[in-house]
C-alpha cells in the first residue's frame, strides 16, 4: 500500500481520552445514576423491552475496578454509511480489550450487519489495526445496511456468537442500526445467551443526538470538510463576481449540516427545512426569498453569491409531500407498468394530468421539465419516489431564474444571473478525521468495552462535555430505549429512536436567524480552511460552532 505523507504521520497521532478513562483499566469504577424511561410511549416501549427498559444511566470515574475478570471474545459491526472516526472506535475498543487481558479477542463482521449473519469475519491483530489508526473510512472491515429485525436473523446472531463464545456485540452506527442494537440486546437477554449488545452513536447527519448524545461522530469532519470548499467556493464567487453557486449538502432528514456549514462559513442563502416545514413555505414562497437576495445584491452591484440547499428540504414543503404522495399513489401497483409503456414524455404528461389533483398538478406544473422527469425515474423497494435523487439544488435556482424574469418585465430587477450547481456529499464521509473526530471516536470505541466489562447491556456508548477539553470529557453509558418511541413504519408500530431534528427555539439557530438578513446583502463570506491537524489547540482542536453555541460558549 503505498502511504501519504499525511497517513503516515496520522498513524502516529495519539488520541486523547477523557481524564478518568486515562488511569489504566485497573483504575476504572461506575457510578450509577437514575433509572430511566423512553422519551414517549413509555407502556408501549416497556413492553417490548421487558429485560433492558429502565436500566440505570452510568459514569465511569477514578476508582477501583470492580468488575469481574474473565476472558472477552468481543465482534464489531459497521452499519450503515460511512462516518469519518469509524476506524478509531474499533482502535479504542481494540486496546482498551487487549489492555485489560491480552488474551482478549476482537472480532469484525465484514460489510455490515450481514457478515454476523452470514459469519463473515476477521479477528484483529496489532498489525492490521495499525495501518487503520486516525484514518478515514469504513474500509477497516466495510459496513453495510442490512436490517436485523427478525426473530430468525436474532436466532442467526446468537448462534454464530455461540459458535466462536464471543460475549459482546458493538454496533457502530446511525438511528436506525442502534435501534437494530437495542433490540437485538433484548433477544439475547430474553434467551440468556450471556451475550451484551452495545451501540456507538455514527452519523454525519447529526440527527441522533439529545440531552445525553452530545453530538454523533463524524458530524465535525464531514461539515468542516464541507466547510473548507463552500468557504473556497465564496472566495472563487468573490473574485469572478458573476455567479451564484447553489450547494446542496447531506442531511435528509435534519438540517443540521446545512445549518453548521452557514455558521462556518457565512454565506448569502441557507435553508433550513424544519423552518420551511414550520412556516409551510410554498415552492414559491422559497423561490422568492432567495430571489430577494438576489435582486439587492444586483443593486449594490454584486451578482454573485453563495445558497446552501439542505437535502432534503423538498420534503419539509407541504405542497410537494402532497404531490409526492399523489405520484406514489398514481404509480401504484400495475399503474406504474402502464406509465412505463407510454413512449413520449407529452402522452407521459397526460397521464400525470388526469391522475394528480389540481392543486398538486399546480405545483407539479412550475417545476422544471427535468425535475418533473426526476419525479419518475426508479423507484425504492417499496415503490416511491425517491425523493434523495431530485437535484433540488437545481430546481431552486430554475425557480428562482423565472422570478427574476417577472422581476426583470416588473422593472424591479436589472441584474445578471447566472447558476452554477453542487452537491457534496461523499466528500465528506470519509476523510481524515478531525483532532476532536479523533479523539472522541477512540473515547466512544474506549468506553464501550469498559461498558462490556463491568457486564452492561441494550447501552450506548456515552461520552460527554464534549465542547470541553477532552481531559474533562466525561465517559458513561446509557439504556439505548431512553431514546425511543413508537413510529409509524411501512403501515406498522415500530419502536425507533427519535430523530433530532433542527430546533428553531435552539442558540445556534437562533445566532444564524439573527444573522442572516445581514448575510443575504452583504459580502461576510468566512473561510474556515482545510482541517488543521497540528498546531495551536484553538485551531486543531475546536468543536463544531453548532455545540459551541448550544454550550454557550
Amino acid at each position: 500500500m503505498n502511504l501519504s505523507a499525511l497517513q503516515k504521520a496520522r498513524y502516529a497521532y495519539v488520541p486523547k481520552l477523557p481524564g478518568m478513562l486515562r488511569n489504566g483499566i485497573s483504575e476504572i469504577c461506575v457510578k450509577e445514576g437514575e433509572p430511566t424511561q423512553s422519551v414517549a410511549d413509555q407502556e408501549k416501549i416497556k413492553a417490548l423491552f421487558p429485560n433492558t427498559y429502565g436500566k440505570n444511566e452510568i459514569t465511569f470515574q477514578k476508582g477501583e475496578n470492580t468488575s469481574v475478570a474473565k476472558k472477552q471474545v468481543v465482534g464489531v459491526i459497521l452499519s450503515g454509511g460511512q462516518a469519518p472516526g469509524g476506524h478509531n472506535v474499533i482502535c479504542g475498543l481494540y486496546d482498551a480489550l487487549k489492555a485489560t487481558n491480552p488474551e482478549n479477542v476482537l472480532y469484525g463482521f465484514k460489510k455490515g450487519p450481514s457478515g454476523l449473519l452470514e459469519d463473515d469475519y476477521l479477528i484483529f491483530d496489532d498489525e492490521y489495526i495499525d495501518q487503520y489508526r486516525n484514518t478515514g473510512g469504513f474500509d477497516i472491515i466495510g459496513s453495510g445496511r442490512t436490517k436485523l429485525e427478525t426473530e430468525a436473523q436474532f436466532a442467526v446472531a446468537a448462534e454464530v456468537c455461540k459458535k466462536h463464545g464471543i460475549t459482546a456485540i458493538v454496533i457502530i452506527g446511525g438511528d436506525d442500526s442502534n435501534t437494530n442494537a437495542a433490540v437485538l440486546a433484548e433477544y439475547f437477554a430474553a434467551h440468556n445467551t450471556g451475550v451484551q449488545v452495545i451501540g456507538c452513536p455514527k452519523t454525519i447527519d447529526g440527527d441522533l443526538k439529545n440531552e445525553d448524545i452530545e453530538c454523533s461522530f463524524g458530524f465535525d469532519t464531514a461539515t468542516k470538510t464541507y466547510s473548507e470548499v463552500i468557504g473556497n467556493i465564496e472566495r472563487d464567487a468573490n473574485s469572478a463576481k458573476k455567479y451564484w453557486h447553489f450547494i446542496k449538502v447531506m442531511g435528509r432528514s435534519a438540517s443540521h449540516v446545512a445549518l453548521e456549514c452557514a455558521l462556518e462559513t457565512q454565506p448569502n442563502i441557507c435553508l433550513i427545512s424544519e423552518e420551511v416545514a414550520a412556516k409551510k413555505m410554498s415552492l414559491s414562497q422559497i423561490a422568492d426569498y432567495i430571489a430577494d437576495s438576489v435582486e439587492k445584491r444586483a443593486a449594490n452591484g454584486d451578482n454573485f453569491g453563495v445558497a446552501i440547499i439542505p437535502e432534503g428540504v423538498v420534503e419539509f414543503v407541504p405542497e410537494f409531500s402532497v404531490l409526492i404522495s399523489e405520484i406514489n399513489e398514481l404509480l401504484a401497483g400495475s399503474k406504474a407498468d402502464a406509465f412505463n409503456e407510454l413512449a413520449s414524455w407529452s402522452e407521459k404528461y397526460a397521464f400525470i394530468e388526469k391522475g394528480l389533483t389540481k392543486e398538486s398538478m399546480d405545483v407539479f406544473k412550475i417545476l422544471p421539465q427535468g425535475i418533473q422527469q426526476q419525479l419518475f425515474l426508479e423507484r425504492d423497494p417499496h415503490g416511491n419516489v425517491q425523493v434523495s435523487l431530485i437535484e433540488s439544488e437545481k430546481l431552486f435556482s430554475a425557480l428562482v431564474a423565472d422570478k427574476l424574469e417577472e422581476r426583470r418585465k416588473a422593472g424591479t430587477y436589472n441584474g445578471k444571473f447566472n447558476a452554477l450547481h453542487h452537491f457534496f456529499g461523499y466528500e465528506g464521509r470519509c476523510a481524515f478525521p478531525s483532532n476532536f473526530d479523533a479523539d472522541y471516536c477512540y473515547s466512544l470505541g474506549y468506553n464501550a468495552f469498559m461498558l462490556i466489562q463491568y457486564g452492561y447491556n441494550g447501552y450506548l456508548s456515552k461520552v460527554s462535555n464534549l465542547s470541553k477539553p477532552a481531559e474533562e470529557w466525561i465517559a458513561g453509558g446509557m439504556p439505548i430505549t431512553k431514546m425511543m418511541n413508537i413510529e409509524r413504519r411501512h403501515g406498522e408500530d415500530k419502536p425507533v429512536i427519535k430523530k433530532a431534528l433542527v430546533e428553531l427555539d435552539g442558540k445556534p439557530f437562533k445566532f444564524f436567524e439573527a444573522h442572516r438578513d445581514a448575510w443575504a446583502v452583504e459580502t461576510a463570506y468566512t473561510y474556515p480552511g482545510a482541517i488543521q491537524y497540528y498546531g495551536p489547540t484553538e485551531v486543531c482542536d475546536l468543536t463544531t460552532r453548532t455545540l459551541a453555541l448550544e454550550k454557550g460558549e
